[in-house]
């Protein structure tokens, strides 16, 4: 078995699927006619044994899939262009997928994370900021690297030199920190240039590094960076069950979307995330 799962189009529909997740994922639905798409997603989960599909969606088009029987989990205003809100919308094909290991420790994580909202710690950010480098093509082993030490296993392979190299050309950007002269902490942009939002993702940080507000000082030096490029809405699927990552994102402003329930697999578990969500420009 494939140590991560796939990523196809259909119908011009960007999706990801596999048993690493056990999930089909439409990332972006593009133009794809609804009924046919619909139709090769429940193909894909039958036929890969699947446990629950997610959707990333304009709200314009979630109405048909509701009637299907998905359930909405998480939404971000202006998602698309800074005009038309996203949701995700998801539905559990396995009811064993649908119980919340300890639901309670999730919301308390959440509430802590809230009541940081907006507080973030100018000093680290300003101390770490001079220190964060855009990475290059030249950088992509070490960078795998890091990636290999801090997550056992992840839903796209960052730890595979060729992957890093390639969405680099294509998409995604990544920043990180060096201390005399070794990598210690790493973070990428998703961008979509045609809905002018980004997906602030990836970050690691290696263990003896934490705590220093490193993630926080990468994430506000890839805000103004987007932004310096007419990006409009930024967002991040965190895991609900790490408290750093979600203050991290609360400290800086951004808005609590939804929780995506048992979505992703990460470091060897199937894992429920919170969805956040922050204007950059308009």
């Amino acid at each position: 078995m494939s140590r991560y799962d796939t990523t196809v189009k259909i119908d011009g529909a960007t999706l990801q699927h596999g048993p690493n997740n056990r999930r089909v994922y439409l990332m972006k639905l593009g133009k794809a006619p609804l009924d046919s798409l619909y139709e090769k997603i429940l193909d894909l989960a039958d036929r890969g044994d699947y446990e629950k599909l997610c959707l990333k969606i304009p709200r314009s088009r979630a109405s048909y899939f509701k009637a299907k029987g998905f359930q909405e989990e998480a939404s971000v205003p202006g998602f698309y262009n800074g005009r038309e809100e996203g949701v995700f919308l998801g539905k559990f094909l396995c009811s064993k997928r649908m119980a919340l290991g300890d639901p309670s420790e999730l919301d308390r994580i959440l509430t802590i994370a809230k009541t940081k909202n907006g507080l973030d710690n100018c000093e680290k950010i300003n101390r770490n900021s001079s220190q964060i480098r855009k990475m290059g093509k030249n950088q992509v082993e070490e960078m795998a690297s890091l990636y290999r030490q801090v997550f056992p296993s992840y839903p796209f392979p960052i730890d595979q030199p060729e992957y890093l190299a390639q969405t680099m050309e294509s998409h995604i950007h990544y920043f990180g920190i060096h201390r005399r002269g070794s990598l210690i902490a790493l973070s990428s942009a998703e961008s979509d240039t045609e809905a002018r939002n980004v997906e602030m993702t990836d970050f690691a940080t290696l263990p003896e590094y934490r705590g220093q507000g490193l993630a926080q000082s990468l994430l506000d030096h890839m805000e103004k960076y987007m932004a310096d490029r007419g990006y409009i809405t930024a967002y991040t699927i965190a895991r609900a069950a790490s408290p750093g990552m979600n203050i991290t994102f609360s400290r800086l402003g951004y808005t609590f979307g939804g929780r995506l329930v048992n979505n992703t697999q990460i470091s060897g578990r199937i894992e429920s995330m919170n969805v956040w969500y922050k204007t950059l420009s308009l």
